[in-house]
C-alpha cells in the first residue's frame, strides 16, 4: 500500500467530539486506495450535512450494472458504496450501458441536487451530456429528458459544472478527444445553456506536448485570485497506460489559462495511470485531490479512487510531501 502522511492544522477528531454537520479532516496518517473496488472518474461532494459524496463512472456490481456509483464518507478515508445514483437510464440513452464521469452540485436557491454526465445516445455513436436532477445528494437523480448537448465523436464528456464566486455565473466544463476543453454558461435553471451564450475553446491537445495528445476531465477552482483548471491529458485504459494530471491558471474562468508543463500528479510505484481528478475543499481550509489509477499488480481490479493532499506553493498546487 502506498503510505500518505497527511499533515493538518487540526488532527481528527473522535465521533464522539465531532459537531453534527462538521466534516472531519483526513487522519493523520492512512494508505491508499481509500475505495478498493472499480470507481473511475470519482468527483467528490461536501455537504452542508459534513458528509462528503462520491460519483463515478458505471461498473459492474454482482450480475448487473450500476449506471452511475455513488459512494459517502465522513472523512474522504473511510467510504461506504451506496450503488446506484442514476437507478434509471435516460430515455435517449436506455438502450445502451455506456454512461461515465458523473458531476453534481447543489444548488440552494433552487433546493436540487444537479447531476451533469456522460452517455452515447441510443440514435448515434457520438457522446452526449445528460442532466438529472435530486432532491437529496444520495439521490435517487431524474434525468431531464433530453441530452444537454451531443457531439460527433467523444468532444462531450466528463462534464463539470462551477459557479464563479466572484461573478455568480454558473459554468459547464467538458471536453476530450481531439477537441479542446471548454465553458459555456448556464442558465439559471442549470438545465440548458444560457440563451445567446457560446463555448469558449480553453486547453487544446497537442501531441508535440507530454501528456497533451488528449486532454479530458476538467476540474475547476478558485483560490488566492486565480482560477486553477485541472484535467488529464493522454490515455488512461489502453494497453499503453500513459496518463497524468495537469494543471492550468488565469485569472478569468473564461481563460486564456497558463498551462504548467510539468504535470502534477504521474504515474508512481505502485499506481498507474492517474487521472481523472477532482479536488474538494475539507472544510478546514484544506484541499485534497480525489482521483483514480490503475493498481500496477492487479490491473483486473479497475481504476481505484486514491487521495492526496494538495498544498500551494509559488501560486502552483503541489501534492504534499512532494517536489
Amino acid at each position: 500500500m502506498w503510505k500518505l502522511a497527511a499533515l493538518l492544522a487540526l488532527a481528527a477528531s473522535a465521533c464522539s467530539t465531532v459537531p453534527e454537520g462538521a466534516p472531519r479532516p483526513p487522519e493523520a496518517d492512512y494508505a491508499n486506495p481509500v475505495l478498493d473496488r472499480d470507481f473511475s472518474d470519482p468527483a467528490v461532494l461536501r455537504t452542508d450535512s459534513g458528509w462528503f459524496y462520491a460519483y463515478a463512472t458505471q461498473a459492474a456490481s454482482g450480475d448487473r450494472f450500476l449506471n452511475i456509483q455513488m459512494a459517502r464518507s465522513r472523512d474522504l478515508i473511510h467510504w461506504e458504496h451506496l450503488g446506484d445514483a442514476l437507478p434509471a437510464k435516460p430515455r435517449w440513452a436506455a438502450a445502451k450501458q455506456k454512461f461515465w464521469a458523473p458531476h453534481v452540485i447543489h444548488d440552494r436557491e433552487l433546493a436540487r441536487y444537479f447531476m451533469y454526465y456522460s452517455a452515447e445516445p441510443d440514435a448515434a455513436t457520438g457522446k452526449c451530456l445528460g442532466v438529472a436532477t435530486a432532491d437529496a445528494a444520495a439521490g435517487p437523480f431524474s434525468d431531464s429528458g433530453n441530452p444537454l448537448l451531443c457531439g460527433e465523436s467523444i468532444e462531450a464528456i466528463d462534464p463539470m459544472a462551477f459557479d464563479d464566486p466572484r461573478s455568480g455565473r454558473r459554468l459547464l466544463y467538458w471536453g476530450s478527444g481531439a477537441k479542446p476543453i471548454r465553458v459555456q454558461e448556464l442558465a439559471a435553471d442549470r438545465m440548458r445553456f444560457l440563451p445567446g451564450s457560446t463555448p469558449k475553446d480553453l486547453i487544446f491537445p497537442d501531441a508535440a506536448k507530454r501528456y497533451r495528445s488528449l486532454v479530458e476531465a476538467a476540474w475547476t477552482l478558485y483560490r488566492d485570485g486565480h482560477y486553477f483548471l485541472f484535467y488529464s491529458g493522454d490515455r488512461c485504459c489502453a494497453s499503453e497506460r500513459v496518463y497524468a494530471v495537469m494543471v492550468a491558471r488565469s485569472q478569468d474562468p473564461f481563460g486564456p489559462f497558463e498551462e504548467r508543463e510539468e504535470p502534477l500528479l504521474e504515474a508512481a510505484g505502485e499506481w498507474l495511470a492517474p487521472g481523472h481528478a477532482s479536488v474538494i475543499d475539507d472544510g478546514r481550509g484544506g484541499d485534497w485531490i480525489v482521483y483514480h489509477a490503475t493498481p500496477a499488480r492487479a490491473q483486473d481490479r479497475g481504476r481505484v479512487m486514491l487521495l492526496d493532499r494538495l498544498v500551494y506553493r509559488d501560486g502552483w498546487p503541489a501534492l504534499a510531501g512532494r517536489r
